[in-house]
Parts: C-alpha cells; structure tokens; sequence
C-alpha cells in the first residue's frame, strides 16, 4: 500500500468518529495523527520532550534552588506562575531515549470505529494508551474521552461501582437556575474555604459545571424534576441559592450507574477490577519525573499485573480510613495520594481534612445493628439543607448559637458546633429533626436514609435522626494545575486525590462532583496530545523490580502479619481521631507524629522479623503503608498551619492569620534513609520536607 493510500484510509477512518461540526478542525489534526504514527513507526529518530511548568527545572527557575525548602513568596499557587510558563504541555524536539516508548497501531472497523490496539502483552504485562487508576466519576467520565483516541484500561480494587462516588447522596452543584448566577457560586465557594480557594479554579469550576450536568444527562443520567417540568434543584449548607442537582438522596449511585453503563459499552475500555495499585512506575528524563505506569496486584489470582501506558490518569478517591469512623468505602485508603508522594509528585493542604457533620450514630438506633459498618452511613447535607434542624439530647436547639447561618452554615462551623456540644455535654450524639416536614416531601426527597434508618427501627418521618460527625472528604491531595497535570510528566490527577485549589480549607457541599467531572474532562486535551506524541517500549518492562507475592513466608506467617496489620490499623486510626481530630492542638499534633512513628516501627519491624522482603506486597501490608504514609502527611501539614482556618482548628492558635493564606506545600528532597512505606518499593529512598504558609515579603 502506498504513502498516499495508507493517509487517505487514515484520515477515512478518523472522520467516522468525528461530529460533522468538527471536521474542519480534525482534518488538520487527523493529517497531524497520521504524521505521528508514520514518523514513529519508519524511524526512531522523532523524540519529544514536555515542557512542563510543573518540573524540576521550573522549580529551579522559579526559587533559584533545587529541592530543598520552597520559599512562598506570594499567596499564589507554586504550580502557576504566568510570567514565565503557561498551564498547557509545550512539545519540544529532544535528543532524550528516555521518554521514548515505541508506537503501533491497528486498524478495527467494527462498528465504526477506531480502535487502537495497543493492548497487547500476556496476563502479567499490558500495554495501554491510557490508564486510569480508580472508577469512580472523574475516572469514568475521563475514560469515556480519552477512549475515542486509544486503548484504556481502568484499574480498580474492588467492584468498579465501590467508589466514594456511590455514596454521595446530596448532589452536584451547578448554576441552573435564572435567579442565580457563577458570582454568587464563586462566592459560597471561596467564603466556605475560608478565602484559602484559587480563585482562577473557582471561576473555572463553577462556569463550567452547568455544561458537564447536560452532558450527564445526554448520557442517561436521571435526575429529579419538579412540577414545572424543570431540573428540581435543592440548598445545601453553604450556599446561597438553590443549586444542586440531584437524584434522590442517592445521586452519585445514580452518575455512577450512568457512566459505567457507558463504559461497559465502549469496546476500547477495558475495566480490571479487583486490581490494587501499588505504586507508580516512573523514571527520570534529565531533571523531569516520567510517569510510564502502574504496577498492580490481582488481589483474586494474587498476581503482580504491570501496565505500561503513555498517560495515566490518577482518580482513586481519598483516604478517610485513617480515621476510625468515617463515611468512604473500605477502599478508601489513601492509595493515589502516597503512591503520588512515593513517586515525588508535590502534595498540597493535606490538613484540611473534612469532617461531615451528620453520619447517623448508630448507638442512638432504637435497634443497633449486629455487625460494625466498615463505614459511617451518611446523612446528606440536604436534610439540613430542607429544613432539618439540630439538636442536644436535651432537646435544644444549639446552631444559632454558633453561627448566624444556623444549620446551614458550611460543613466545618457545623460539625465543630456538635463537637462542641458532645463535649461540654458529655453525650456521644446530636439529634437532627426533619420530622416537621411533610411525610410524602422527606419520603421523597430522602428515600435511602429512611428506608436505611427504618431497618433499626427509626422512622424519621416521626421522629429526629442520631447523628455525630465523621471523616468524610480529603481536600488536600496531589497537588493539579488547570488540566490536571501534576509535576510529573504522564500523570493526571482528577477527584478527591487532587488538590486543584477549589476548596481551599474546607469544601462546599456538593462541589466534589463537579470538580471531579470538570477536571476528568479538562485532562482530557493535553492527555490526548501526549499520548499521540508518546511510544510504547516493550524494553520499559525490564526498568524496575518486579514486586513479589509473599509465598515464600507461609499460610501461618501471613496470617500473623494480617493479624498484626490490622491491629496496628486500628491503632493508627485510634491515635489520628484522638490527636489529629476536629480539633487539635501542637502538643496533641506532636504526640500523635511521634506515636505514629513508633507505630510505624513498630510494624515494620514485625514484618521483617518474619520474613517480609521491602519488594514484596499484600493488599493489608500495602493498605497499611499508603495509610500511615497519609496520616503522617496530614500531621505534618497541620503542624505547619499556625492559625485555625477552615477544617484546620487549632487551640493554639484559634484565629485566622492573613498573612498565612497560602497554601501547605509538601514535596521531596535529597535521598536519606527513610520508612517503608514513605518509598517506592524499586527505587532509591527519599525523604521529604514540608513548608507551611510563610508570610509575604
């Protein structure tokens, strides 16, 4: 076949994929396409590099020094500095064979469609265009893009519906409603995050949520509607307008539904469930970090799976399970975020931990259940938000007293206040009240928590719910610009593992939908451009250690590591709800780093003492790392806040300081011996440093 026809099939087969609107733009980027594959499979002389803001060399530039203490000098985000970089990935030519990784296509014309197939390899190696870490919404709805340009492979620890994503009741905030406007959303946005927000985030977030909500449901989301014919849009704690859109009290089950109907369609996604990811694969190209992959475990076959992709996409939630009561999922246990920090990706606001006020108190259920939740069952923002009104168990009404917003005050006044309360009281629970309202309205708007509640015996339309506060939602996390690109080439983060400057120090209720649907999308460009500038190398296999399966140690010897894990998890969890809870103080913050460091030791010595090898792995010795390596940054970030702002509050410093608006950088630093679980099982150990808010020069 010649040069000529081998285009004019290409170009053919990229213009069935394309909306007749765009064909203007895809005939110029089809040619470009074309260009790539060609240039990279008849020569291996086209190499590229990024230019990337968020790089080793940007750092130098930008402070003068390498790693070390990065000196803030302005309240700006370290990652944005417009003067001398912009947010999108540069192409450069580059004489580097490091990120070079070989390209092949071929050609399939079933159902029209292109289908790059570069899934290849045998049930230990695969080879993707994309890899998505986490199934959640912003996992989802990325996968969904990405996969009209080539292959992807979504990596997940359980079920691809067990995502924080299912449990979110409340809804997704957007500006739908003619009475409001992204001003006034912009505005409850920052006033909830304590004024620590990136306002250029903000604007983009809010102005952009309406278009993500059609796209939902274009997709077969279903939303409720009012008489009116119009999407019903409910108040939560926090804003000023009637602006969530939701689906029930269970509208993340419903978006989660939606988008795994539409993935389970799409014949270039492959979905590897119960895989767990163990940590990044990722290398250096002269002062750059390169992220080239995933190892992961097969937690059912217990086999080591590597994937070797151009982008990976990082979407696995948060890590609640460091506290012993909290609303996520059994697999919410920080995996992305200390995978990140092991691979030096920058970490950011990692104090800011959001606490929801209302997860029911099952010790106040007329009937207990018989068995402990793996998670705290949450009560959704909008009971609050629909007239429900707390109360002591004495029956008084206590939020005016706390805050002039009452009960819909943002989440963070809101659960200090029945803090507050539990301790001056001495009780272990508040009652929240919506039985004032109308049987039919709370039965419908609500109908997951009452049939929830009524299994113990409670009728909420009768009488008032047990709540008490429990961890809920990470707002610090890998630290994205505008598209979600980290400081590591290849690696995009979306959802509650980002840290893009949305929420600031405390997140508005039902923003972390929309941010997680607004950042999976914005990746979506630059992750296309680097993949078709990106090539697969099967030599990238043999860069790393392979990790190991423990087999060699004995059925009676893991048991007493399973044994011993959980045991110190529980622990762990102890101490972080003890001494780094809803509030803190430096002495309660430094007892709890120093007996997380002794707890830490602890294990670690367990495990080597009975034959633990540093590369081996098991998904509880591997969940217990990732959880100790998220308290400690949590910790460490809090010890650096000197000032109470948002979710942060300490006694020492019970106020808020205006010259520490800025946000908590965490990042690595010169090699030193350091834990096991603060390094990548296959590379050099590293230490790391931390920088709280400095005040400006």
């Amino acid at each position: 076949m010649t040069e000529q026809q081998q285009r004019r099939r290409f170009h053919g087969l990229v213009g069935r994929l394309v909306p007749s609107g765009e064909q203007r733009f895809w005939s110029d980027y089809s040619e470009y396409s074309f260009s790539m594959a060609t240039t990279a499979a008849a020569a291996s002389q086209a190499h590229f590099k990024d230019s990337f803001n968020l790089g080793h060399g940007y750092l130098r530039h930008r402070f003068g020094h390498d790693y070390g203490c990065l000196k803030v000098a302005q309240p700006k985000w370290m990652i944005r500095d417009h003067a001398h970089f912009g947010l999108l990935l540069q192409f450069r030519g580059s004489k580097s064979s490091r990120s070079s990784r070989s390209y092949s296509r071929n050609d399939d014309y079933s159902q029209g469609r292109l289908s790059i197939k570069s899934l290849l390899g045998d049930r230990y190696n695969k080879f993707l265009d994309f890899v998505v870490i986490g199934s959640g919404v912003a996992g989802l709805r990325y996968a969904l893009e990405v996969a009209k340009y080539g292959t992807v492979g979504i990596i997940t620890k359980a079920e691809p519906h067990e995502s924080n994503t299912v449990y979110a009741q409340g809804g997704v905030s957007a500006v739908l409603c003619p009475s409001d406007s992204v001003e006034n959303h912009v505005q409850d946005t920052i006033v909830a995050g304590a004024y620590l927000c990136d306002e250029e985030t903000v604007r983009v977030v809010c102005t952009e949520g309406p278009e993500r909500i059609r796209e939902l449901i274009a997709m077969g989301a279903s939303f409720d509607y009012g008489e009116d014919g119009n999407l019903h849009l409910a108040r939560e704690g926090g804003h000023s307008h009637r602006r969530i859109v939701h689906a029930a009290d269970m509208t993340g089950r419903e978006v989660e539904r939606a988008l795994l109907a539409a993935v389970q369609k799409d014949r270039n996604i492959s979905v590897f469930e119960h895989h767990f990811a163990i940590d990044l694969l990722t290398c250096q190209d002269g002062s750059d970090s390169v992220c080239l992959g995933v190892d992961a475990m097969n937690t059912e076959t217990q086999e080591v799976v590597r994937f070797i992709s151009k982008v990976t996409l990082l979407a696995s939630g948060g890590a609640g399970h460091i506290y012993p009561s909290t609303t996520n999922p059994p697999v919410a246990t920080g995996d992305g975020i200390a995978m990140s920090h092991r691979a030096e990706a920058v970490i950011s606001n990692m104090e800011f931990v959001q606490f929801h006020p209302t997860a029911l108190a099952d010790e106040g259920l007329p009937s207990k259940p018989i068995k402990g939740r793996e998670n705290a069952f949450l009560i959704t923002e909008a009971v609050r938000g629909d007239g429900g009104i707390l109360y002591n168990l004495g029956m008084e009404r206590f939020m005016p007293s706390y805050d002039e917003r009452a009960e819909l005050a943002p989440r963070d006044i809101v659960a200090r206040s029945i803090d507050d309360q539990l301790k001056r009281r001495k009780e272990k629970y508040v009652l929240l009240d919506i039985s004032h309202q109308p049987r039919e309205r709370v039965l419908s708007h609500f109908p997951n928590i009452a049939s929830e509640c009524l299994k113990y015996g409670l009728d909420i339309t009768r009488k008032p719910i047990p709540v008490v506060p429990a961890a809920h939602y990470m707002c610090g996390g890998v630290r994205a610009g505008l598209q979600g690109e980290t400081n590591i080439r290849g690696l995009f983060v979306a959802g509650e593992v980002a840290c893009t400057g949305l929420h600031g120090a405390n997140r508005l209720a039902s923003n972390s939908l929309l941010e997680a649907l607004v950042f999976a999308r914005r990746a979506v460009q630059p992750s296309i451009e680097l993949m078709l500038c990106s090539e697969i190398n099967a030599e990238d296999l043999n860069r790393w250690a392979r990790p190991m399966i423990p087999k060699s140690i004995g059925s009676l010897g893991l048991s007493s590591i399973v044994r011993r894990t959980r045991e110190i998890r529980k622990e762990l969890q102890s101490v972080m709800w003890e001494y780094v809870g809803i509030v803190r103080s430096t002495l309660r913050l430094e007892t709890a780093e120093k007996r997380i460091q002794e707890l830490e030791s602890e294990w670690e010595a367990y495990l080597f003492e009975t034959g633990w090898k540093p590369t081996m792995v098991g998904l509880e010795a591997c969940e217990m790392r990732n959880l100790f390596c998220c308290a400690k940054l949590v910790v460490s970030s809090a010890l650096s806040r000197q000032e109470s702002r948002g979710l942060h509050y300490t006694t020492d410093f019970p106020h808020v300081e205006e010259s520490m608006r800025l946000p908590t950088v965490i990042f690595p630093c010169s090699p030193v011996n350091s834990t096991w679980s603060s390094r990548q099982l296959c590379k050099q150990q590293l230490r790391w440093q931390i920088t709280g808010p400095m005040k400006s020069k």
